[in-house]
């Protein structure tokens, strides 16, 4: 079984994220430090209505809209895991990241070092929602780490 001492969660709260924080919290011992790492995909910096919004205030405070509810959905879920975190006994970290998700976990995973990546499995067809574009082909030859997909539920 694994053991490892430094993980990083790739999450954002969807359903086939929540199954690998499940994974990543099962692994977990009293010391292990447990990396959490939210992307925001850069294609929300391009969500400014410009096709209905017809002046820059208009689109200013849509766009401060938008980051408002994106950082509200974050800091939420963030707080839910600090609170299973601190339960179990985990040292927990997280950061935010804007950008591509394969790029910034990549990134993440080189600064931070962890033994292991865990992220969710891309949400299968057919369901609804943001299909993720996150890439493992390039995780397994980017990554200097034991990478584990968990299945959707």
């Amino acid at each position: 079984m694994l053991k490892p001492k430094r993980i990083l969660l790739a999450s954002h709260g969807t359903e086939g994220a929540r199954a690998a924080e499940k994974m990543a919290f099962s692994l977990c011992q009293k010391q292990t430090a447990l990396h959490h790492l939210v992307v925001v995909p850069d294609f929300w910096k391009g969500m400014m209505g410009d096709d209905w919004l017809n002046n820059a205030s208009t689109r200013d405070t849509f766009g401060n809209y938008v980051e408002g509810q994106l950082d509200d959905e974050i800091r939420s879920h963030v707080k839910k895991l600090i609170r299973e975190t601190e339960k179990r006994g985990i040292n927990y970290q997280y950061q935010v990241e804007l950008g591509k998700p394969t790029e910034c976990l990549i990134k993440a995973a080189h600064s931070i070092k962890p033994d292991l990546v865990i992220i969710g499995a891309p949400r299968p067809r057919g369901k609804t929602g943001y299909r993720s574009r996150m890439k493992p082909e390039q995780l397994v030859h980017k990554l200097n780490a034991t990478l584990l997909i968990v299945p959707h539920p």
